[in-house]
């Protein structure tokens, strides 16, 4: 595969999916200049067009035939590898590199990640510390569950991800209605359980992730982010600080948790984005998610170290050792801007005169017309995003401390419904 780069042949890889542009889009920018990409989905080609050199519709959460369409592709060009980066296409996607043969972990590996109560029992057999979770069938099951570990607990969706549905219950009554949020939402691609719901030890302390690359035996932590959250007692995410001088980013006890968590799950080759919660009894593993981080965390850490993740996550998928050495040490942070209440979206509009020497990036994130309705009716409902990338902590703070008078939404309430 060097020699292909050498010559100016880039290696084909498999691109199962596309997300969302504006969420996503800094990824394909980042791996395009070196790879060629196919990209296999439901919809033909959109806004991945000046990225792609062919695509085929196919439905890409149905292993047997996304399986078909990429052995029909093999059959015609040379692939190198599958790149993914899906929270709801991780596991089709490893049934394909198994399937052809190329680097990748196996589809049960990928499948335990994705399944977040088989991510407890591995990391419980192997004594990675984590909360105590308990899996239920119904509302009596968790409200047992609650009792059995105490309150306050956190009850969630068992196959989901990015916060959504998860929430903190302080009582029965509580616990009554986080179980009806973890049961109201779906996912495209996420399997259905019978056991749907977990319960488990709410741990204190700040939320933090990482993304990592796993590859020839060894892993290298890449991005360590400091997760901001809202909307109590839910967990949504508004925003992450990235600091490439975090010192987390070498304690000896969050790496061997990373280490030993990815060894119990039989990951072994990608790039994964693993949270976790920094206890008073030490860091708890909340998940492992088998993908890039999302929230523009892939592009915060190569903001404040060089080093693209994004970049990484595709050289292992096509068996190139990536680079992994930072350029600089810089701090980046990223901002998401909600309505008070639930809008319909009539204008977001971003003031770039108002936008300092600190600000990296200020965009809009819904269109006229789009309706935002905040947890538990709708999560994610971003209206704008603000990146800061400085030289400390407190320059991006402060950078970001008015973000509202960077991109502004006008819009019409909506009437909240149960």
């Amino acid at each position: 595969m060097v020699s292909d780069l050498e010559v100016g042949q880039r290696p084909l890889l498999l691109l199962i999916g596309s997300s969302a542009r504006r969420g996503r889009e800094f990824i394909l920018r980042a791996v395009a200049p070196r790879y060629r990409l196919w990209l296999l989905q439901p919809a033909g080609v959109s806004w991945e067009e000046p990225y792609v050199v062919g695509n085929t519709v196919v439905d890409n959460t149905d292993h047997e035939a996304l399986v078909a369409a990429a052995r029909e592709v093999a059959a015609e060009h040379e692939v190198a590898g599958v790149f993914c980066y899906d929270e709801g296409l991780v596991w089709p996607a490893a049934s394909v590199s198994a399937a052809l043969g190329v680097p990748g972990n196996s589809p049960e590996a990928i499948a335990a990640c994705r399944d977040k109560n088989a991510t407890r029992v591995a990391l419980a057999e192997a004594g990675v510390p984590q909360p105590v979770s308990v899996g239920v069938y119904d509302l009596d099951g968790a409200l047992a569950a609650a009792e059995q570990i105490g309150y306050p607990v956190v009850v969630k969706p068992r196959g989901l991800a990015g916060s959504m549905g998860v929430k903190l219950a302080r009582d029965p009554s509580e616990v009554a209605d986080a179980y009806a949020a973890a049961t109201a939402i779906t996912y495209p691609g996420v399997p259905v359980f019978d056991m749907s719901v977990l319960v488990e030890e709410y741990v204190d302390g700040p939320e933090i992730s990482v993304d990592a690359v796993f590859h020839d035996g060894r892993f290298v932590p890449l991005a360590l982010a400091r997760k901001q959250v809202g909307f109590d007692p839910f967990f949504e995410e508004t925003g992450h600080v990235v600091d490439a001088g975090d010192p987390l980013l070498t304690d000896p006890e969050l790496l061997e948790a990373l280490e030993r968590a990815h060894k119990a799950l039989g990951f072994h080759t990608g790039v994964t984005h693993t949270e976790f919660r920094l206890g008073s009894r030490g860091p708890r593993l909340l998940e492992v998610n088998a993908r890039l981080g999302g929230d523009s965390i892939p592009y915060l850490g190569y903001l404040a170290t060089g080093v693209d993740i994004a970049l990484a996550a595709a050289d292992v998928a096509a068996g190139v050792v990536p680079d992994t050495t930072p350029k600089h040490r810089r701090v980046a942070a990223v901002a998401f801007l909600y309505p008070e209440r639930d809008t319909r979206v009539d204008q977001v509009t971003v003031h770039e005169d108002n936008l300092g020497p600190h600000i990296h990036e200020a965009t809009a994130m819904a269109d006229p017309g789009a309706t935002l309705k905040l947890p538990p009716r709708g999560y994610i409902a971003r209206y704008g995003r603000i990146i800061a990338v400085a030289d400390t902590v407190d320059e991006v703070t402060e950078a970001l401390k008015d973000p509202t008078a960077l991109v502004e939404l006008t819009g019409t309430p909506v009437e909240v419904t149960a």
